[in-house]
């Protein structure tokens, strides 16, 4: 029972550990990373269920992830297969992140596009949050 327990609880870790960095990868695509950014990331995590206590160890974590990736399939393999309102809330995030200072560059838009797909989120979905997320940030 133990083991059983234990290895959802690693399964449960890696799985935030990939959207943290895939936040995180968001965060830095503008070479721009603020604390405003990780603050969204932070409320993120902790709305994902990542407790308090553990919270800036992942983010540690997270962050030698991301320097260390090679490609974004490396976070999104975990991500595409959650439901989809726990999608919408990361594609939310995402957005968030990208409009934290107001405007999104060509990587963030070439980014948001690429993991549409990846994450098997329709156009039309990507766009109403993309354009709810910026009326909330004018």
């Amino acid at each position: 029972m133990f083991f059983n327990k234990k290895n959802k609880q690693d399964k449960d870790n890696v799985y935030l550990e990939k959207i943290a960095a895939l936040l995180i990868h968001a965060a830095k695509i503008d070479e721009k990373y603020t604390k405003e950014e990780e603050e969204i990331i932070k409320k993120t995590l902790l709305d994902l269920g990542v407790g308090e206590a553990e919270l800036e160890n992942l983010i540690t974590k997270a962050k030698l992830n991301e320097e260390n990736a090679t490609q974004i399939l490396e976070f999104t393999k975990e991500v595409k297969n959650l439901n989809e309102n726990s999608k919408i809330k990361i594609i939310k995030s995402l957005w968030r992140i990208i409009y934290s200072n107001k405007d999104a560059d060509m990587y963030e838009t070439n980014l948001m596009r690429r993991l549409s797909g990846l994450l098997y989120i329709n156009n039309k979905t990507m766009g109403d949050i993309k354009e709810e997320i910026r009326k909330e940030n004018l």
